[in-house]
């Protein structure tokens, strides 16, 4: 464990700090980083050692108590934060709060104004879900010269303005590979093959947990924890419906899950409330 001060200035041990991150990006060490949702995914995901946790600033209290020494990135979703003192308020705030970096979608001028705060900031380039509809729908970029030039400008215009890292979503491998020649920024690679620095999965995925949608083919499940969840969610419902049934019969509560009054206390309580 390492020691560092936060954005608050308060003392706290952190599992990997952003220079071992960059260390790692130039001695070709390759690192994971895994999303959370909760508490109980981000303790998993500490007991495991993924070296980097990502979450939304809106979860990021309840998952840093679940990985207390973990490196977590805040995302400030476009959605959330509207404007430029909006954006840099939420930044903030998580960052008092002991988030170890932010990722923010929006333009280099907005990653140049957190990092002017002092913020380590990470962007995000390649199929951003917002700009699907410019690729033509949701797929793979990078597969021509071209695309891949467009990716590492935006690259290059985020390391200008200050960024350390990207999040480098659905680019062709053997162009990220290549790309990631020409910057200095760590590049987590979500959908992107082994071309990036960090090996960045969803928790719902890896578990085998992802509903209503196809899982991504640049994605792989280790377990079923789908179907664990459906019987589950059938245990419930027929406790529930069990539940119910009682009350509805007046089987429950009964004898054996209520607590009566000391002897004689009744009489005396109705007396007064005569």
């Amino acid at each position: 464990m390492k020691r560092i001060y936060t954005y608050g200035h308060d003392q706290v041990e952190r599992n990997i700090t952003i220079s071992d991150i960059i260390e790692n990006k130039k001695n070709r060490v390759k690192m994971t980083q895994v999303t959370a949702q909760n508490s109980e995914e981000a303790e998993i995901l500490s007991d495991q050692n993924i070296d980097m946790i990502i979450t939304g600033s809106d979860t990021y209290d309840d998952v840093r108590k679940g990985a207390p020494n973990t490196f977590i990135t805040a995302a400030l979703f476009a959605g959330r934060f509207i404007t430029k003192d909006e954006i840099l308020k939420g930044a903030i705030d998580v960052a008092m709060k002991g988030a170890d970096s932010v990722l923010t979608p929006r333009s280099p001028e907005i990653v140049e104004m957190l990092s002017n705060e002092g913020l380590h900031v990470q962007g995000h380039v390649g199929m951003v879900p917002s700009n699907a509809t410019l690729f033509g729908g949701i797929r793979t970029v990078g597969k021509t010269a071209q695309e891949a030039i467009n990716i590492l400008k935006d690259l290059k215009d985020l390391e200008n303005a200050g960024a350390f890292g990207a999040e480098v979503e659905c680019v062709a491998e053997d162009a990220l590979v290549e790309i990631s020649k020409h910057t200095s920024l760590v590049l987590n690679s979500l959908g992107a093959g082994s071309g990036g620095d960090v090996i960045f999965l969803f928790f719902e995925d890896i578990c085998g947990e992802t509903k209503d949608i196809k899982i991504p083919r640049h994605a792989k499940s280790w377990g079923d924890g789908k179907k664990i969840l459906e019987q589950l969610n059938k245990e419930r419902s027929k406790s529930i419906a069990n539940f119910k049934n009682d009350v509805d019969n007046k089987k429950f509560p009964n004898n054996e899950h209520t607590i009566s009054m000391n002897d004689g206390e009744l009489d005396l309580l109705i007396n007064e409330l005569k």
